[in-house]
């Protein structure tokens, strides 16, 4: 199993698990919370079919990386997909984020450039600014984090429970576009997370991007769910054209957070039809 080496924690170092596919040009695909890279399995065959080196990897704390109780912010996110673009020796490459992983797209390139990617796409985004200030007030209150907050400390498992179950608009999707087999199979990898940053990564979704949007500088694909109950696209996605200067935003009709499982042909189209 692959890793790259991150930092150190005491006496144990902080590993980050990847794993490297194909030839072609690279894409790097980074996960959502609370799952991991593997929740690309409808997109890597696309993207693999398509001639393209694939590169998919588990944010610290999730999957197979390390679960430190340290370096839950964006800046080192952002350090941790430099570490392994680097290590990979990456040139040419897209940065592609679901949910969370948006955050480390965004962060990445308004902070080390561009040198190394060509395009970048964002589906789910939690950028510019999901925390609602007085110079945000499209953004969500902070007693909605605080409540997702003490939702975690009393149950972390109730609180995936409600957190999946919005995350695919279960009342809605069930039995058509989430079995509950899937839904299983998600709950079974956020119950192997790390507790600690289960809570930890809370936080970070009030982080602010309005900064690093006017320096990214490739084209950017963002594609969201019109019904989008975790990062509403309102406060996100419809937000991002007047702050990027080479964008192309879709709307999946109907579609929930996860429209990468939910809806896997309109998302592979449009990445596929970017990417071309």
């Amino acid at each position: 199993m692959p890793y790259v080496t991150v930092g150190k924690e005491n006496s144990g170092s902080i590993e980050i698990y990847y794993e490297d596919h194909g030839t072609g040009a690279p894409v790097v695909l980074i996960h959502g919370y609370p799952l991991s890279g593997a929740s690309w399995e409808k997109q890597v065959p696309v993207l693999l079919e398509a001639g393209h080196r694939v590169i998919t990897y588990d944010r610290r704390g999730f999957g197979s990386s390390s679960q430190p109780t340290i370096g839950y912010d964006y800046d080192t996110f952002a350090a941790d997909l430099k570490a392994l673009v680097d290590k990979l020796d990456l040139h040419g490459a897209v940065l592609a984020g679901f949910s969370m992983g948006t955050g480390e797209v965004t962060r990445y390139l308004g902070t080390y450039g561009s040198d190394r990617v060509t395009k970048a796409a964002l589906f789910g985004p939690i950028p510019p600014f999901l925390l609602q200030t007085e110079d945000n007030p499209k953004g969500v209150p902070q007693s909605v984090f605080d409540g997702f907050m003490d939702m975690i400390k009393k149950d972390r498992y109730a609180w995936f429970k409600f957190f999946f179950d919005n995350f695919y608009n279960v009342d809605k999707l069930h039995g058509t576009r989430i079995s509950d087999e899937a839904w299983n199979a998600s709950f079974q990898v956020a119950a192997g997370a790390s507790a600690y940053a289960t809570l930890a990564c809370v936080p970070t979704w009030m982080t602010d991007f309005r900064a690093d949007l006017p320096k990214i500088d490739v084209p950017l694909l963002v594609v969201q769910g019109t019904e989008d109950r975790i990062l509403p696209i309102d406060a996100t996605g419809r937000r991002l054209p007047d702050l990027v200067k080479d964008i192309r935003f879709i709307e999946v009709e109907g579609g929930p957070h996860n429209i990468g499982w939910t809806h896997p042909d309109e998302v592979n189209s449009a990445l596929m039809d970017f990417l071309k």
